[in-house]
Parts: C-alpha cells; sequence; structure tokens
C-alpha cells in the first residue's frame, strides 16, 4: 500500500469506505467532459452499429450499467478504471434515454430539459432529506453512492436535452454553443473562489459539464455544412475513448486523483462554520448568472436563424443529375447497402403504422449519413448532394408534427430508388 492509499477495517455501524469519488482536481473536470463528449457520440454510433433502434439499444446498455454499477458498488475504495467506466457507460444511457424522448417518442426539448431538471431537484431533495449531505467527500456509505449515481445518471439526460435544445432555441452551431456552458462554468468557479457554498457550486459546474460535452460532441461530430467538424460520430468517439482511455491509465499510475491521508482526514473532519453572509451574496451572484444566460438565450432565440436565416437566402439550389448518370456509382458498395437497408426498414416501418418505429430509424438514417459524408462527398460531390436532399426530404417528412404516410412513402420511394 502506498502513501496515498487508506484501507479502513469493515466498521460496525454501517461506515464502510472512504469517498470513492476522485479528489477534485483539473484532472477530474478534464475527463468529465471528455466522458460527457462520448457519451453525445457513442451513444449515436452504438445505436447505427447496432441497427436495432434506440429502444433496444438503451435496454442494452441500461443492462451493461446495472454490471458495472454492481462491480463500482462493490468495489471498497475509489478504482480509476472501474469508476471512470461506470461514467462512460453511465453518459451512454442517460443520452440514450433522452433520445428516446425525442426521437422516438416525440417529446419536445423543452419538455424532456424541463422534467429531468425537476426529476434531478427531487432527486438532490430525497438525497438531502435522507442523509442530511451532498458533499461528494461524504460518498462513503452504499445508499449516498446510490444518490450519487441516480445523480449523475439524470443530470446526463438532463444536460443532452439542455445541449440539444440550446442549439434549437438560438439557431447557433454547435462550436457557439459550446461558449455558453463553458462561460458558465468559470462564473461558478469564480463564484466558489468568492465564497459561494462548495457543494452547490460542484453541482452546477457538474451539470454544466454535460451540454458543454454533448455540444462538443455535435462539434466534433456534425457535418461542415451544419457547421460541425464533419469528423463523425464514429471517428469522434475513437478519439475521445482514446482520451480517456489514455487519461484513466495516467491516473491509475500516478494516484494524481486520490486523496492523501492528511486530505482525507481533513475531508472527513466537522467543517469550519461558513461564512452565511458571503455565502448568501455569492448565491445572489449566482442566480444573476443565471438570469443573465436566461437573458441571452431568450435574445437569441429573438434573432432569424435555422428556417427563417434559410428563406432570406432563397431556396437552396435543387441538384439534378445528367441522363443516364448514377448518384451511386462512385460510392463504395457497402457504404450505399448500409443506407438502403436502413431506408428500406424505415419504409416497413411506415407501412406498419409504426411512426415511433420509423422516426427511431430515421435518426439512424440521418447519423449514418453523416457518418458517411467525408469519404462519400469527396467521391462524387453531384451524387452526393442529390442524395443529401432526398434524404433531408425523407428526414422532413417523419418528423413533421403531423406526419404523413403517403408523403413519408413517396420521399422514401424516391430515395430508395436513387440508391438502386
Amino acid at each position: 500500500m502506498d502513501d496515498n492509499t487508506m484501507t479502513l477495517p469493515r466498521p460496525a455501524r454501517g461506515r464502510e469506505m472512504l469517498s470513492k469519488v476522485p479528489e477534485i482536481t483539473l484532472w477530474f473536470w478534464i475527463i468529465k467532459i471528455l466522458c460527457t463528449t462520448v457519451g453525445e457520440s457513442f451513444a449515436d454510433w452504438i445505436n447505427m452499429t447496432l441497427g436495432v433502434g434506440l429502444q433496444v439499444t438503451a435496454v442494452l446498455f441500461t443492462v451493461v450499467l446495472a454490471g458495472v454499477l454492481a462491480w463500482q458498488l462493490s468495489l471498497r475504495r475509489y478504482v480509476p478504471f472501474v469508476y471512470w467506466l461506470t461514467v462512460v457507460v453511465v453518459s451512454v444511457t442517460g443520452t440514450l434515454y433522452t433520445d428516446i424522448l425525442t426521437d422516438s417518442l416525440g417529446v419536445p426539448l423543452v419538455v424532456s430539459t424541463s422534467v429531468f431538471a425537476v426529476i434531478l431537484a427531487l432527486v438532490f431533495g430525497i438525497w438531502w432529506w435522507n442523509q442530511r449531505t451532498l458533499s461528494i467527500h461524504s460518498i462513503t456509505t452504499t445508499p449516498r453512492e446510490l444518490f450519487y449515481w441516480l445523480a449523475i445518471l439524470v443530470t446526463f439526460a438532463l444536460g443532452t436535452a439542455a445541449g440539444d435544445w440550446t442549439l434549437d432555441l438560438t439557431g447557433w452551431g454547435p462550436g457557439v454553443s459550446v461558449l455558453l456552458p463553458l462561460g458558465l462554468i468559470v462564473a461558478v468557479v469564480i463564484g466558489w473562489r468568492l465564497g459561494a457554498n462548495a457543494t452547490l457550486s460542484f453541482w452546477l459546474a457538474y451539470i454544466l459539464t454535460r451540454p458543454l460535452g454533448a455540444n462538443l460532441g455535435d462539434w466534433f461530430g456534425m457535418p461542415r455544412d451544419q457547421q460541425g467538424l464533419g469528423l463523425g460520430v464514429a471517428t469522434t468517439s475513437i478519439i475521445f475513448l482514446a482520451a480517456i482511455l489514455a487519461t484513466v491509465i495516467y491516473l491509475s499510475r500516478s494516484r494524481a486523483d486520490v486523496l492523501s491521508r492528511e486530505r482525507a482526514a481533513r475531508a472527513e473532519a466537522p467543517a469550519a462554520q461558513p461564512n452565511r453572509t458571503r455565502e448568501g451574496v455569492m448565491l445572489g451572484y449566482l442566480g444573476a448568472v443565471g438570469a443573465v444566460a436566461v437573458a441571452v438565450l431568450m435574445w437569441a432565440s429573438a434573432q432569424p436563424h435555422g428556417v427563417a436565416a434559410a428563406s432570406e437566402e432563397g431556396p437552396a439550389p435543387q441538384v439534378t443529375l445528367a441522363p443516364g448518370q448514377s448518384a451511386t456509382a462512385s460510392f463504395p458498395g457497402s457504404d450505399v447497402a448500409t443506407i438502403r437497408t436502413i431506408v428500406s426498414d424505415t419504409r416497413g416501418l411506415v407501412a406498419a403504422g409504426d411512426q415511433a418505429g420509423a422516426t427511431a430509424r430515421a435518426k439512424d438514417l440521418e447519423t449514418a449519413w453523416d457518418d458517411a459524408q467525408p469519404t462519400l462527398e469527396p467521391l462524387d460531390e453531384t451524387g452526393w448532394s442529390v442524395l443529401d436532399g432526398q434524404i433531408d426530404a425523407v428526414l422532413t417528412s417523419i418528423r413533421d408534427a403531423h406526419p404523413d404516410a403517403a408523403a413519408e412513402t413517396t420521399a422514401l420511394n424516391t430515395l430508395l430508388t436513387t440508391l438502386a
């Protein structure tokens, strides 16, 4: 045993372990943001790869989460690999839950954001009522750890919804959208340094890392014509998973995020009486920061963007093929077959009257097409543009507030004909 670990005998009275949350250092926040970004991109990648729909994918990840969480709960001390594996799986699972509400059930993002915010407030309220503390240094019993992971799961679902809602509400590109949660995190850190309640500051920053990570994932994965970097969700997931693995290996060796004996003792010791006056002032400061953020969102929402902006530029030019020209002649057959299979599945779901299933499969189509763009567009820009326009027509018809099966079928048949 080295100087940075402390093993306790199994106590009576339920005392089981030191805090099983890593020390809050810069490394904690770096890897946390990496995990939140993976949650956004990896969920789409896995859903597309498995090809079984959002609901089945979410069930599979819920089972995986149960297994990983059981592993984490069985440990008596913080183990970097297991802890951060649990965070990654929680991030993907929470993202899938939000995607089901949005893409399969058609729940508006403002509703899902509000619902998850209320659920998170209830989790914190019950946690406080039951344990009288929300401090991560107090995660020393199984009930507290269960509350902790439940709160983390809800923050991931909330952050996914809030991040996507920000994009829809403001019309900002994902690269611009990252600035809002990033700025709010900086404001929270400033407030903490000036005397704001440490536990409140931690959880505010933790919650804000989720929309930051969600927008980072969108920024890296979205195609360039949607103001992204065009890497695709597969490449984005690989990059960030590799970064997480490298960081976890470093932390496992260096123990840079493990409480020393002295710091553990200080964390467990009764806290000094806080300066209530200063905390009250800083609570007002944090409230003002929140009001400014709301005002910025309202202002951005009122600006012309999305459909309005497109109408000012005029309709997009229609790209057509020359007689006898094939849109797919230059594309790899495997890529075309993947898209064609998804489109055919979607048409079958529409014919069966399964609108929720068709909506989920349309999300698979969108993800697969975005992933294929970096490969296909350089091979034949005209063919790619034709298919891109037809896929947009399919997505528009299926995601219509009042979808019409005939219009959906027409758009799908047109696309299938082009793909053939």
